[in-house]
């Protein structure tokens, strides 16, 4: 059949080349035990290459605010200036530490929306979230019991609770969670960070994971609801204040820390795109090889309007890859 209209312009391919950068750059510090300098390196050839891309785009969700590390900061204008006027997520490393101690599921993640679409939590950086994939897609409650959530994901998947795998951040906040999903009988994949991978395992048939939970950072949220847009899966989180003060300003701020945030809520557009390519190892993604003339990527992009999802394996020549990303060593 023929198409109604012409297809139109794939941001996602445009920015797979940003992520690439990215995650070139801070391979070369994999297990080196510096995670500011991989993040720096990762930062300066996202914003190279971000800044080379057809469009007028602003920072609304930066990096960095959270630990001091280098920035992509919140309001930074990137692109050639022209149209389309786009809302911009970016995690030069969803990871740092794995980078630094070369541990798995490290990615290099970028996502646009129309201007105006994505959730701005300002300064208020975590969130409880719930994130599943398709199957359970409208089953989950993020004010709903832990069990209640894992009772109706194993229903929905054919599944018994106890064959359910659930990813959580390794935090001491989580002990009471951790606990309970095991008095369930739930099996738990722990990760020291990076729970934008954690979130898109979810839908990501190959990784194994059934769910992710637990309190994780506010703007990978929102990364994490642009590709489960397009990859059909669902996220649902609420602000999480760290302690009174921080729930008293947000409040002064307008911010409701009882409202559930669903997809819509974390971005309101299906015209989305992401792009995420691997730095280390992991169930979604492998990580940046680096060969004798070349260097190997895997890269997975999103498009929201058309819900296409792309691998991307790539070999760069080693030469042209230094001349964006310039190991700082």
């Amino acid at each position: 059949m023929p198409l109604d209209t012409s297809p139109t312009r794939n941001l996602a391919l445009e920015l797979v080349r940003v992520t690439e950068a990215a995650a070139i750059a801070a391979g070369r510090f994999m297990g080196r035990g510096d995670k500011i300098a991989a993040d720096q390196a990762a930062v300066d050839a996202m914003r190279m290459v971000l800044n080379t891309v057809e469009m007028d785009g602003i920072i609304v969700i930066g990096e960095g605010e959270k630990d001091e590390a280098p920035m992509l900061y919140n309001g930074e204008k990137v692109g050639t200036g022209e149209p389309p006027e786009m809302d911009i997520a970016v995690d030069p490393i969803d990871g740092t530490r794995p980078v630094a101690k070369g541990l798995p599921n490290a990615i290099a993640t970028v996502a646009l929306a129309p201007r105006g679409t994505m959730f701005n939590p300002g300064p208020f950086v975590y969130m409880y979230k719930i994130a599943v994939g398709p199957e359970a897609r409208s089953m989950i409650d993020v004010n709903a019991p832990v069990e209640v959530n894992l009772r109706r994901i194993a229903k929905v998947k054919g599944k018994e609770v106890r064959d359910l795998t659930v990813v959580i951040l390794d935090r001491p906040r989580h002990e009471k969670l951790i606990a309970k999903v095991r008095r369930l009988g739930a099996r738990i994949r722990m990760i020291p960070d990076g729970d934008v991978a954690g979130a898109l395992m979810t839908a990501w048939p190959e990784s194994g994971i059934d769910a992710l939970l637990g309190i994780g950072g506010t703007p990978e949220g929102v990364l994490a609801a642009c590709a489960l847009r397009a990859m059909g899966g669902e996220i649902q989180g609420k602000l999480y204040a760290r302690n009174e003060e921080e729930l008293r300003r947000g409040r002064e701020m307008g911010y409701d820390f009882d409202k559930v945030l669903t997809m819509d809520d974390l971005v309101a557009s299906d015209d989305v795109f992401f792009a995420a390519t691997g730095i280390t190892d992991g169930e979604l993604l492998r990580g940046v090889k680096y060969g004798g003339d070349y260097v190997r990527t895997h890269s997975l992009i999103v498009r929201g309007r058309t819900g296409t999802v792309r691998e991307i394996f790539a070999r760069h020549r080693i030469e042209k890859a230094n001349a964006i990303a310039e190991p700082q060593i």
